[in-house]
């Protein structure tokens, strides 16, 4: 059969360029293709070699320019999508222009939709882009101007398979006509949505994504929700008025709330722990809001009477002496119970989480085989309850190598009955949204799991809006890869669902944590606000939770840490980012704005040139970036450079009227050689082991790193290490020796830093005091007589101890004898 008469073309559309969409706040918006189950073409970004995947063709050479082309060649322009673009310039339109095409061996029957982005000139300078599938095309569509933005698309049918397809465009113009072409596509649309929405106009920028419709999850925790609006907290809708918060949710696309419950959360007084005091009762009434506004409930038992999470697992107080026998049967009765309380109460459970993050322990035990009997007797009260409702088991830290197969294998062997393996996924904290989605992927495949995210969330803002310190952003121990915006936070919490959607089938959807756990009386002062947290448990925790959890809640006790991550205001009105639960069901464009230019950290050797970039990088709320110009204060930095080591901040200024600032630091010489392993080249240390200790790595993880992206970790059943380094070389005088170190679980530590100068050895105790929580020895005054020191780290502790060192640092103080 002929490729003519095998294929269909059931749609050809030209969207308009964004520049006719100005009337609806949409120009300069980034337009949204078929999201697709597989993409055909190679190098569509043209971020690789443009001539290994792609082939351009023209009937005179001689009357074109065509070439791969960087963003950042033109600071003016907006990119389309990543660093670079192809570009074309038809010195002499009567040439005939040129075509860029892909040769694919065979494209198998189905529907397609094939699409290009587009920009150029205007009038008699614009270039016409048809787009062409074998023998079948489109008409073309025509530039509008500089950085005017548009999408060609056309979607087809293929009755059988073919071989040997041509796809790819073709591109004419007059004279001098000149363009660019980005993000070509041809995708899959077979077993899909034939019908995909266009996006809708809005605040932010949400890309679509497929299969988010119908029943998937998009949920929300608020918890703590009762204990806010006691404390006075009042939530509004987007016209400003006063609304139950649980109407806004479902306005917003929310179909599923999620609520922990706790045993007993309170004191012998009736003083209650803080965190929400989410005991049944509260449960009870946040899922009658939740039932009357159309969504689901999904039940979180901790079975403890407090936070539970990997760290801490701990038994309620009416179970603290209980046989494992009769702490089984007593999980039973409790959830069973529980679960009959709220189905009488006409509230919609969809799902019961059995336990909370429970990597290693379940109300206070810790054997496997004791935690799966445990999972078992509380999912078969559910299953006693309500054979509809899903059960779920909770875990953490995706990014941890083969956790998560392990523990799904380990449940498999010992038999617990459940439907759904939920992880948390918190971006800063869990690895890449590509690792989210194979691991998950591995447990519905292997285990016929359904998988979602419990958990997951993002800052908004930088600022603390009650005082009490917030968990993101951190300067160190996170990864931020999305600007700390409401755009940021809109396209993060979009980006866990796509993880999720990619799964398949087998993924359920995405809930976020705590939204609405914003600050009680914001205006107010500390102390005021201290009351309310204390009287209705509006903080995470109380003063009263220290007879439960001493270590932690005794002496942190305190208000909201995530109340920069909320998806409204500190005045309880909704940010834009909230609709980002019914805009991946369409998309949303919004209006081009820089959104964010982070400050730079900048540091420099005393005595040595000081020089700030011209260029800082913007990043746009559609994703893009590029290169923008600034003009720092060149009086400041001089009064810096002049002043010699120390710390300082130099403001610039930014087009359209942006601020930047440069932390600058100046400091003296540091001579150790790659002092925090980033180099690949690390023959410089020289690690020495005890008998029977375990290897120590290079680890490339930035949230185990206290800059850069690699640190020397340890672990394992017996540490006993050293690292050092010998440095020569060095002028006679007195130095100053530092380095970091965190970690956790040392049992029996000897930990020190030293150095030795060939007569002498000094040294520095140290030790680890938690995740990412740096101990940073200092070793002042060292002698060096002769050019030549060792220095470096001894780390011996107990079996089960991990941690990493990064950032030694050496410098001269002062000349001998001064």
């Amino acid at each position: 059969m002929k490729q003519k008469e095998s294929m269909k073309i059931f749609l050809v559309g030209v969207l308009a360029f964004v520049m006719a969409l100005s009337s609806l706040g949409l120009q300069n918006a980034a337009a949204f293709t078929a999201d697709s189950q597989k993409q055909y073409l190679s190098n569509g970004g043209f971020e690789s070699d443009l001539w290994e995947t792609w082939n351009v063709e023209a009937a005179n050479w001689d009357s074109l320019n065509a070439q791969h082309f960087s963003y950042a060649e033109d600071s003016w322009m907006t990119p389309d999508e990543g660093e670079s673009a192809f570009k074309y310039w038809l010195k002499d339109g009567s040439g005939g222009g040129l075509t860029i095409s892909q040769t694919l061996s065979t494209l198998p029957a189905g529907s397609y939709e094939l699409s290009v982005k587009t920009m150029g000139g205007a009038g008699t300078e614009a270039g016409k882009v048809k787009l062409f599938a074998g023998k079948e095309t489109v008409e073309a569509a025509v530039t509008t101007g500089y950085n005017a933005w548009g999408v060609v698309t056309m979607k087809f049918e293929l009755a059988e398979e073919l071989s040997d397809v041509k796809v790819g465009a073709v591109v004419t113009g007059n004279s001098n006509a000149w363009g660019y072409l980005d993000s070509f596509s041809l995708t899959s649309t077979s077993g899909g949505e034939t019908d995909i929405p266009a996006p809708v106009a809005a605040d932010i920028f949400v890309k679509r994504v497929a299969g988010t419709d119908g029943d998937f999850i998009k949920g929300v925790d608020v918890s703590s929700i009762i204990a806010l609006e006691d404390s006075g907290v009042k939530f509004y809708n987007k016209a400003g008025k006063k609304q139950d918060i649980f109407k806004t949710l479902k306005e917003s696309g929310v179909n599923y709330v999620r609520v922990r419950i706790w045993n007993d959360p309170y004191d012998s007084k009736g003083r209650g722990y803080g965190g929400g005091n989410n005991d049944l009762e509260k449960a009870v009434e946040i899922g009658k809001r939740a039932t009357a506004n159309g969504m689901k409930l999904l039940v979180d038992f901790h079975y403890s009477d407090f936070w539970a999470d990997p760290a801490k697992q701990q038994a309620p107080k009416a179970w603290a002496n209980l046989s494992f026998e009769d702490k089984k049967a007593a999980l039973y009765s409790y959830t069973k119970s529980s679960l009959s309380k709220i189905e009488a109460a006409g509230i919609d459970i969809g799902m019961v989480q059995i336990g909370n993050e429970t990597n290693g322990s379940v109300a206070g035990e810790r054997d496997w085989k004791k935690m799966s009997a445990l999972f078992s007797a509380g999912s078969k009260a559910v299953r006693e309850t309500d054979k509809d409702i899903l059960v779920a088991l909770h875990f953490t830290n995706p990014e941890t190598a083969g956790r998560y197969a392990s523990i799904a294998e380990t449940l498999k062997t010992n038999g617990v009955d459940y439907d759904v393996f939920a992880s948390s996924y918190y971006p800063f904290w869990h690895g890449t949204l590509k690792n989210l989605t194979t691991v998950l992927k591995n447990v519905s495949n292997t285990y016929g799991k359904k998988v979602m995210v419990a958990e997951t969330s993002y800052a908004y803002t930088a600022e603390d809006g009650d005082g009490h310190g917030n968990t993101a952003p951190k300067s160190s121990g996170q990864t931020l890869n999305y600007p700390i915006t409401v755009q940021g936070q809109a396209t993060a919490v979009r980006d866990v669902i796509e993880a999720v959607a990619n799964v398949g089938d087998a993924g359920l959807g995405v809930f976020y944590w705590e939204p609405a756990w914003i600050p009680v009386a914001p205006d107010k002062k500390l102390e005021k606000k201290k009351a309310l947290w204390e009287k209705y448990g509006s903080g995470w925790a109380t003063s009263y939770a220290a007879e439960y959890d001493p270590e932690d809640a005794g002496e942190w006790y305190g208000g909201s840490a995530v109340d920069n991550q909320a998806l409204f205001d500190f005045y309880g009105r909704p940010l834009p980012s909230l609709d980002v639960f019914k805009y991946v069901n369409t998309g949303a464009v919004a209006p081009l704005k820089i959104d964010e230019i982070k400050d730079l950290s900048i540091s420099a050797i005393s005595g040595e040139a000081v020089a700030l970039p011209g260029t800082v990088t913007a990043t746009y709320n559609n994703g893009s970036q590029r290169a923008v110009n600034v003009m720092w204060d060149q009086e400041a930095l001089k009064q810096a450079i002049a002043a010699g080591a120390g710390t300082y901040v130099i403001n610039g200024a930014v087009e359209g009227g942006l601020t930047v600032k440069a932390h600058l630091e100046i400091k003296p010489k540091n001579y150790v050689v790659n002092p925090s392993f980033e180099n690949g080249d690390r023959s410089m240390w020289k690690i020495t082991y005890g008998a029977g200790s375990s290897y120590t790595d290079y680890l490339e993880k930035a949230s185990d790193a206290k800059s850069g992206n690699y640190s020397l970790h340890f672990s394992g059943n017996v540490v006993d290490f050293k690292a050092e380094q010998k440095i020569t070389g060095l002028e006679p005088g007195t130095y100053n020796l530092s380095m970091f170190l965190q970690g956790g679980d040392a049992a029996n530590p000897d930990m020190y830093l030293y150095a030795d100068n060939g007569i002498q050895q000094y040294k520095m105790a140290t030790s680890v005091h938690g995740w990412v929580n740096w101990s940073n020895p200092e070793i002042k005054d060292i002698l060096v007589t002769d050019g030549t020191l060792t220095i470096g780290a001894s780390i011996k502790v107990g079996s089960g101890a991990w941690g990493t060192l990064d950032d030694f640092y050496l410098y001269r103080v002062s000349s001998k004898g001064e």
